[in-house]
């Protein structure tokens, strides 16, 4: 019988090297499998939503929408759609509070929420075992039937090959043809070292950690099950009342709208809470300003311009990463 071919995995050269989880080796047979489960609109209980509903490749993975009501119960969710970039470097939790501790676990959540794809684990493994197709790919990667287990294996394999790395940045930091910035552009590369660098860390352009960011200071009457409260929800540390993931950058000029709950429609919106409209807290992150970072127009006009060059259009347009 044959095996699945080892993916060989190119961490690009301006990047940190990703701490892979060695119990499920990334395949070629297994990247295509996950990449057809994510398109599949099976997974979900009333066979119209897949994964790529709420996970738009043109738009780096994100939906476009605050608060997204696709799922099957058309409930509007209470927080916004997170764009998938560069997840094979996430090591510290996934969704806005790290509830899930691996793209295998997270995956879980999406397939079975009620207001998600509302799926049931052992019927969706029975259907896909209806498929002929589908059976051979899972004892192909697998060495094994179709089974949950195998769905979110298949599942992460897939996304964490969706590295973004080719923008005009990156080409300006590689050295590379395509590279150049404007004076503008720079101008707001260092503006955005100096000022957003603290979360916004490194070549991720995320710390992929969690913080307040002082976009609300009472986390008190929180009717969600505590959803608003952040990583608080999690660890159950008061220091992490009303913290939330640090997003990537990249790509940024594609994620509209931003925050956890999508509540700014526009990148200039983000920048003027930063300039001074921060919510002060007992948790605020210490390496924001009480009184914000007080940007001027000029300032705001060279961060503004230095976000678009985050901007892959390689990544948005990966046949690899597209629909089978």
């Amino acid at each position: 019988m044959p095996e699945p071919q080892i993916y060989q995995f190119a961490v690009p050269s301006n990047f940190p090297r990703p701490d892979f989880d060695t119990e499920s080796p990334l395949t070629k047979e297994g990247i295509e499998l996950g990449r057809m489960l994510f398109y599949d609109l099976r997974l979900s209980g009333n066979n119209k939503v897949s994964c790529a509903s709420c996970h738009d490749q043109k738009l780096a993975f994100s939906d476009g929408k605050a608060l997204n009501d696709a799922g099957v119960s058309g409930t509007i969710l209470h927080r916004h759609t997170p764009a998938l970039i560069n997840l094979a470097w996430a090591n510290n939790g996934l969704f806005w509070d790290g509830g899930a501790t691996n793209l295998e676990s997270q995956a879980f959540g999406p397939l079975t929420a009620t207001d998600e794809m509302h799926q049931d684990l052992f019927e969706l493994a029975g259907e896909l075992s209806a498929v002929p197709e589908y059976v051979k790919r899972f004892d192909l990667v697998f060495k094994d039937q179709v089974s949950s287990q195998n769905i979110v294996k298949a599942l992460a394999q897939f996304q964490r090959t969706l590295v973004s790395a080719n923008s005009r940045y990156d080409k300006f930091k590689r050295n590379e043809a395509g590279g150049n910035l404007s004076s503008v552009e720079l101008q707001g590369l260092q503006l955005v070292r100096q000022k957003c660098q603290s979360c916004h860390a490194g070549e991720l352009f995320t710390d992929n950690g969690y913080h307040n960011n002082g976009i609300d200071a009472d986390f008190s009457n929180d009717k969600y099950e505590g959803l608003f409260q952040g990583r608080f929800r999690i660890s159950y540390n008061a220091a992490d009342l009303g913290s939330f993931k640090t997003p990537t950058l990249r790509n940024v000029a594609l994620t509209a709208p931003y925050m956890h709950d999508g509540r700014f429609a526009e990148l200039e919106d983000v920048l003027d809470h930063y300039s001074g409209e921060i919510k002060i807290s007992a948790t605020l992150d210490s390496n924001i300003p009480a009184n914000g970072f007080q940007f001027n127009s000029d300032e705001k006009k060279a961060i503004l311009a230095f976000l678009k060059t985050l901007t892959d259009e390689e990544f948005i347009t990966n046949s690899e990463f597209s629909k089978p």
